[in-house]
């Protein structure tokens, strides 16, 4: 006949009675570790998910009464123990009930960006790049059709970290909308050049080393020298909108190509951005290799 070994639970034997039969099975022990980390990590996620919610007040309050109900429980502290019991059986459904509107939107966001971070499921970084230049694209139109004077800098391999030192830091994610509020005549960022780097718009109201070349058109404005400039410094790409005629223009290698227009501008920052991605991709597996 097998002998077959009991396991205790917490409930009847008690949290010591289960950390001893932990210590005398290192299987069950190694198990249990393992199970442990994969929970700490499961509620750091969640927790920085929630952050700046209302659901985060539940979370930790969760978290409280699951930590003061083990020590209860390690303490002999009986009736602590039995009305912590108590109220986790019952008071988590009254939990429930309140915070009902941020467990729904939470479950909402299921299969959403925000979830698919969460579990490490990032979207293919030329794809992003994609996507950001679509969005400058929109932005640059619209803002050619208005007539409204803008620079936008893409950085690549050499880091902008001075550049973007003399400017406003925003560190937000690129959209049309604010690329377009950013330029508005007579707002506080819109002299000066807008930073992207990280596939996010880091910093506006930057300044631009110009470009002084005897061979530079004298009808050309700080704008666009200050593009040519960037662009000759370092191996950056900017993306520049005339305010006298609404006309795109993009420098690169201390070249201009002037009067862009919007299928065009797509095309020549997809060339020049996403191969960029595409090759250190590559170089990473290598490496690996």
């Amino acid at each position: 006949m097998l002998q077959t070994l009991e396991i205790p639970s917490i409930q009847e034997g008690g949290l010591r009675d289960y950390i001893q039969y932990l210590l005398n099975t290192p299987y069950e022990l190694i198990t249990c570790i393992i199970e442990i980390a994969i929970d700490i990590f499961i509620v750091v996620k969640f927790i920085k998910l929630l952050k700046g919610t209302r659901a985060l007040q539940l979370i930790t309050g969760i978290i409280v009464l699951i930590f003061m109900t083990i020590l209860s429980s390690l303490f002999n502290l009986r009736i602590l123990n039995f009305l912590l019991t108590s109220f986790m059986t019952y008071g988590v459904l009254l939990l429930i009930v309140m915070f009902q509107p941020e467990i729904r939107r939470a479950l909402e966001q299921l299969g959403s960006s925000k979830v698919n971070k969460f579990f490490g499921i990032e979207q293919d970084i030329a794809t992003k790049v994609k996507e950001n230049i679509y969005k400058v694209t929109i932005a640059t139109t619209e803002l050619s059709r208005s007539k409204t004077g803008a620079l936008i800098v893409f950085e690549r391999d050499i880091k902008l970290k001075d550049i973007i030192e003399t400017g406003v830091l925003i560190n937000g994610e690129i959209s049309p909308q604010l690329l377009v509020n950013i330029f508005k005549q007579n707002t506080p960022l819109h002299d000066g050049a807008v930073i992207i780097s990280e596939h996010k718009i880091m910093a506006a109201a930057c300044m631009l080393p110009l470009a002084s070349d005897k061979n530079i058109s004298k009808g050309l404005g700080t704008r666009h020298r200050s593009a040519l400039g960037i662009s000759k410094e370092s191996d950056s790409i900017a993306v520049v909108v005339s305010e006298e005629t609404g006309k795109i223009s993009v420098a690169k290698n201390g070249t201009l190509i002037a009067d862009v227009k919007e299928e065009a501008l797509k095309q020549i920052l997809i060339k020049n951005l996403v191969p960029k991605i595409e090759e250190k991709k590559k170089w990473g597996k290598k490496n690996k290799s």
